[in-house]
């Protein structure tokens, strides 16, 4: 199968000088990053749409005041495999306001099982915490 360009919604929730997002890990390049909620976009779908669904999916929890902030391409290797994407990046609001008090959040990804934590921006302005996809930290910094 031939690699395709992946198009993907993802959120940047912001609560208090933070910003929610999952660790991952490249086992090749031994490398911890972080990377905002969100996912694939379906055929037929919306960005915003693919963003509320996978929201629901992996948290079981609604968003609101939902907006497009930036739009980002990114080429990347992780695990040895070569990635394209098409990121849509919005803003968003949880319904639930307790999430904004959860030191650590479930995000389930089908079987998967991750956890999503709250990053300081000021670790971020740092460069202490790798964040992806490249770029998205100085769309970070502009809201701030």
């Amino acid at each position: 199968m031939a690699p395709k360009i992946r198009p993907i919604a993802i959120c940047i929730f912001y609560h208090n000088g933070k910003i929610l997002a999952t660790e991952g890990y490249d086992e090749i390049t031994k490398e911890k990053f972080f990377r905002p909620i969100g996912g694939g976009i379906e055929f037929g779908e919306t960005g915003k749409e693919a963003l509320i669904r996978e929201i629901k999916e992996e948290l079981d929890t609604e968003v609101k005041a939902i907006k497009e902030i930036g739009l980002f391409e990114n080429i990347f290797t992780y695990q040895g495999q070569p990635g394209h994407e098409i990121i849509f990046v919005y803003d968003g609001e949880f319904i639930d306001q307790n999430l904004y008090t959860q030191e650590k959040i479930v995000v389930t990804e089908g079987e998967t099982k991750t956890q999503a934590v709250w990053l300081k921006i000021e670790e971020l302005i740092k460069d202490e915490i790798l964040l992806y996809p490249v770029g998205l930290k100085e769309l970070v910094y502009k809201r701030v």
